[in-house]
């Protein structure tokens, strides 16, 4: 092995990137599972067999695994039917590739196995859950070259020739380099074949891949740059709710109407009253004469 081999497989074993764990993977127990892997030497490639076996079984995508000089292998457990139809179906997708290397189903890995290796559990524990990506739900395409060069011409082709965004990129050694493009369908293929011939020109050409629908664990796995994460935030809610209340309307105060008093000098004056005088005489015969009638 090279220097340059060695310290990238240090650094892979040490770091182990953030795109290339399921959020799935953290919350579930593999450790009854059967285990499948599929090692291909490309990038592209093994994303697209990745897709093929999760499109083929109900297995799940844990991640995959990087050890340099361009060699990568994708990381499946469920049960044993599922994931030897999903590993059939996976290196037929490789081979097809023409990037195939090995495969190999474990119908019950010991523990030793999953505590040491990074197959199931403690793959997802290395990573940290990452937010919502703003280029998710869409087709992915991915062009490999050899060198860095090419793949940033064939980048910017990309980016110039349709609407599609350049989601990340990936090195997996030996030289191989892919760019990671997200977008509708019609613009990821048409932007992937203006990449390939400026990756030809300007390089070597190594391996192209379209995905129209990737699933949900094939989507957690994709790199993905920092400035297309969304983090979650909290929502911030008054601690001094004393202090968030409306204020009181302040009233004017309150003063002593008067009034005047129109009949004041009135009622301290004395009035003479004239009585008319009454007759009495008619007043003892009206008196006489109830009396006879009373009796």
């Amino acid at each position: 092995m090279q220097p340059s081999d060695l310290a990238q497989w240090e650094q892979s074993q040490s770091s182990h990137d953030l795109s290339s764990v399921s959020s799935q993977a953290l919350a579930k127990d593999f450790s009854n599972m059967a285990l499948g892997l599929i090692a291909t030497q490309s990038f592209p490639a093994i994303i697209g067999t990745a897709d093929m076996m999760l499109k083929s079984a109900g297995v799940n995508l844990v991640g995959y695994e990087k050890i340099g000089s361009g060699y990568c292998t994708a990381v499946i457990r469920g049960r044993l039917a599922d994931v030897r139809i999903a590993v059939e179906s996976g290196a037929e997708t490789a081979q097809q590739f023409g990037q195939f290397v090995s495969k190999v189903v474990i119908p019950r890995p010991l523990p030793n196995l999953d505590a040491v290796l990074p197959i199931g559990s403690r793959l997802a524990k290395l990573s940290e859950n990452r937010g919502y990506s703003r280029l998710s739900n869409q087709a992915v395409g991915l062009i490999e070259t050899r060198g860095f060069p090419a793949m940033v011409g064939a980048a910017d082709a990309m980016l110039k020739s349709a609407d599609v965004h350049l989601a990340s990129y990936e090195m997996v050694g030996a030289g191989l380099c892919t760019a990671i493009i997200r977008g509708n369908v019609a613009d990821v293929t048409m932007a992937i074949d203006v990449g390939m011939r400026e990756a030809e020109r300007i390089g070597e050409l190594h391996s192209v891949m379209v995905i129209p629908r990737p699933l949900e664990d094939l989507e957690e796995t994709l790199p993905i740059a920092d400035c297309w994460l969304e983090q979650p935030q909290p929502v911030a809610l008054p601690l001094d709710l004393q202090g968030k209340q409306p204020a009181r309307t302040a009233l004017p105060e309150l003063s002593e109407l008067k009034m005047p008093v129109t009949g004041e000098r009135v009622m301290n004056e004395a009035v003479p009253i004239e009585l008319e005088p009454e007759d009495s005489g008619s007043d003892e015969q009206s008196l006489q004469a109830n009396n006879d009638e009373l009796f």
